[in-house]
């Protein structure tokens, strides 16, 4: 029976390993989709709603499926530690593929949000089990590979996603924008199914899954992503359906906590915080997505408005961060074999500081290629801090603990990303209406400003904002680096493949 049982998986090793590269290449497929999703949508917005309707809700497209993605993270990482990769990967792309189908059937702006919350269900494990399975297939002195690769695809799909969109808008229907991840999504899911065999592990016979931890995290999340997206945009931050929502996330943590104490199996389980590593890497990572928010969403801004670019010209500024961001990504190896997983990343947030805190200092109204230079360098640091602590907290954990490990660092980034939009929302719309002397927020500022009725005081005042963004976003940096210099191990407690 024994010899049976070694037989068994000795076959199944060989197997995998041969067909490795179709699967790789059906996780790239994958995160293409997931990548491609944001900018792709953002540029068929008029088409939408000159279709559709609905332009005082239409940033709920983007607000919905981000929200249902990261809610949906932690769920869909300890699922697949519980019954595999595969299941959970296979389920959640065809939930996404569905939500996608519905979108392009959709028939109001009411219909179409709701769908791409559909959408984003599935998109979380878009995001969460590809890097876990990227992780599964290659050992640590290889995982650079694979992540590299993601890396590249990230960056591809930044560049391609904005002009892909406004094609299949202006020359097809913007449904297309929809209708185009289906045949991706199918060759990645026959890939998935007909290549993909993980080997056989030791399951419990009766798997628990924590449900109500699940939805009760679910609704926590939902409840206070939603008062960080909406807060300040669609009523006041002091309002009543602000302090309703914030209060009642509130009320929802406390009821998280009783919950995962409580279950067998939680879908937050404690050990992801008391695992110094682990937190580090989280606190870390959050810190990464609040501080990526001041060139994702305000550097396009300032190249138009202060540099007075075109829109092409102006996404070009903000896009050659992606560039660099995949070579560092992929050099980084070579940095954190000589001096380990913190110190490598502590040098790359370090430099990503300088870099951010440089920003303020250009020259009004300067010259294109002073943000280009300094993008440029931003995404050679952030490569070479994201990826070392991605690989490396994943090599700190066993199989059954590693997709919750990564959907735990995932959750924390995108968490990041959203209280970042909050809270740089509310800065630069501060420092607007104090240059200004008035209650003027950015995007009326913007709208006058490509309108041409805008004076040369309020390109300063832009400038002024964007400056305080930037200024916010190094102190994230910094945050960052504080957080791996006293909170992570010098050395991560690295399992043996």
């Amino acid at each position: 029976m024994g010899s049976t049982g070694s037989a068994a998986r000795e076959s199944a090793r060989p197997a995998t390993t041969d067909r490795r590269g179709a699967v790789v290449a059906a996780l790239m497929l994958s995160m293409a989709l997931a990548a491609l999703d944001a900018t792709i949508v953002a540029t068929a917005v008029p088409q939408i709603v000159g279709d559709l309707g609905g332009f005082s809700v239409f940033s709920w497209l983007f607000s919905g499926y981000l929200l249902a993605v990261t809610v949906t993270l932690p769920v869909y990482g300890k699922l697949s530690d519980t019954f595999g990769r595969k299941p959970v990967l296979v389920a959640g792309s065809v939930v996404f593929l569905v939500g996608s189908l519905l979108c392009a059937l959709a028939w109001n702006m009411g219909a179409l949000i709701a769908f791409r919350v559909v959408q984003g269900l599935g998109g979380g494990t878009l995001q969460g089990t590809v890097q876990t399975l990227a992780a599964d297939l290659y050992p640590l002195k290889d995982r650079p590979k694979i992540q590299s690769k993601l890396s590249t695809v990230w960056a591809v799909s930044a560049v391609a996603g904005p002009g892909l969109g406004g094609v299949l808008a202006a020359y097809a229907d913007w449904r297309w924008i929809f209708l185009v991840n289906l045949p991706i999504g199918a060759v990645a899911l026959w890939l998935i199914v007909r290549h993909l065999h993980e080997p056989g592990r030791e399951r419990r016979t009766h798997a628990r899954v924590d449900w109500a931890g699940a939805l009760a995290v679910f609704a926590c999340g939902g409840v206070l992503l939603t008062a960080l997206v909406q807060g300040g945009v669609a009523w006041p931050w002091l309002s009543a359906p602000s302090l309703a929502l914030f209060g009642t996330g509130l009320a929802l943590v406390a009821v998280v906590v009783m919950v995962e104490r409580r279950a067998a199996e939680p879908i937050i389980p404690g050990w992801v915080w008391r695992r110094r590593t682990i937190a580090a890497v989280n606190l870390a990572l959050g810190a990464l997505g609040l501080l990526m928010v001041a060139p994702a969403v305000f550097l396009p801004t300032y190249a138009q408005s202060v540099l007075g670019l075109a829109p092409v010209a102006a996404g070009f500024v903000l896009s050659v961060w992606t560039l660099s961001w995949p070579v560092s990504a992929a050099l980084s190896q070579h940095v954190y074999r000589r001096i380990g997983f913190r110190n490598t990343a502590m040098l790359g947030i370090g430099a990503a500081a300088l870099i951010l805190f440089a920003f303020p200092f250009l020259p009004y109204p300067g010259q294109a290629w002073q943000p280009t230079l300094l993008m440029l360098l931003l995404g050679a640091a952030l490569g070479l801090f994201q990826l070392p602590l991605i690989v490396g907290v994943q090599s700190t954990v066993g199989w059954a603990e590693r997709g919750t490990t990564t959907a735990s660092v995932l959750f924390c980034r995108q968490t990041g990303q959203t209280v970042g939009a909050a809270v740089f929302g509310a800065v630069a719309n501060g420092v607007l209406a104090a240059r200004l002397g008035g209650a003027s927020d950015l995007d009326s500022v913007t709208r006058a400003l490509a309108s041409g009725t805008a004076p040369e005081a309020t390109r300063r005042a832009i400038a002024d904002a964007v400056h305080a963004v930037y200024f916010g976003a190094s102190c994230a940096a910094a945050l960052a680096f504080l957080v791996l210099l006293f909170l992570a191990p010098r050395k991560f407690p690295v399992l043996k493949d």
